[in-house]
């Protein structure tokens, strides 16, 4: 669970409230190669669907801690979205890639573990980091939940993800290693990131089982993304 923050400015539908479980044998690492979407719903579909904002937060949250806060949460029939920058987690798991030696804020936990009770894998897993409960927002009472799933969509590519952490209170837009790695975005802990450009898609009331399977991820985001299209 993060409780830093990063300032990488300096550095450079009723149809979708049911729960969603999948459980496939095999994991899945994040998508490669030229590939702009996991599944078959687009970026340009998705974008289309979140050009004005419902805000359903009691305030905005900062990019990081040194801007202004400009960030509203917005509400969508069964998602909610922002659109901010994305700060890189490399929380959970130590691996070759996130440790105590290449990112000055690591933490060997996260909010939400995997099936077996251990930390996240940062490095491997395609996680999206939401705001700890404030007074701005509660994650939990807009049906968002530790494993939900998130399209995050930057630079026409769509990458499926899962809540896997939290982060600061009043600070949006983070993600794992995995995901702006997939994104086509520098991961790098300390010095990668994007300024700016990234959407977020939480679909209301979902849950991958178990939570670190990517593959399961894609197949529910997929299935969500879908009718998130169609009905709004």
């Amino acid at each position: 669970m993060r409780t830093r923050t990063l300032a990488l400015a300096a550095a450079s539908g009723a149809a979708l409230l049911a729960t969603v479980t999948l459980s496939p044998a095999a994991h899945a690492g994040p998508a490669q190669g030229a590939d702009l979407k996991e599944g078959s719903v687009s970026a340009a579909d998705l974008l289309a669907k979140v050009t004005s904002c419902s805000q359903i937060s009691n305030g905005k949250y900062r990019t990081d801690e040194e801007t202004s806060a400009t960030i509203p949460v917005c509400g969508k029939n069964g998602a909610v979205f922002w659109k901010a920058d994305m700060d890189v987690d490399c929380d959970g798991e130590i691996t070759a890639a996130c440790n105590e030696d290449t990112d000055p804020w690591f933490q060997n936990g996260t909010a939400f573990e995997t099936s077996a009770g251990k930390p996240l894998n940062a490095e491997k897993l395609p996680y999206v980091v939401v705001p700890s409960t404030s007074s701005i927002w509660n994650y939990s009472d807009a049906g968002i939940k530790g494993g939900g799933v998130v399209a995050a969509i930057y630079n026409n590519k769509v990458e499926y993800a899962v809540v896997g952490d939290t982060g600061p209170n009043k600070i949006i837009g983070e993600a794992s290693y995995a995901t702006a790695k997939a994104l086509g975005i520098d991961p790098d802990p300390e010095t990668g990131g994007a300024e700016s450009g990234v959407t977020y898609i939480l679909f209301k009331n979902s849950k991958v089982s178990p939570i670190e399977s990517h593959s399961a991820a894609a197949t529910a985001g997929d299935a969500l993304a879908k009718q998130f299209v169609q009905n709004n």
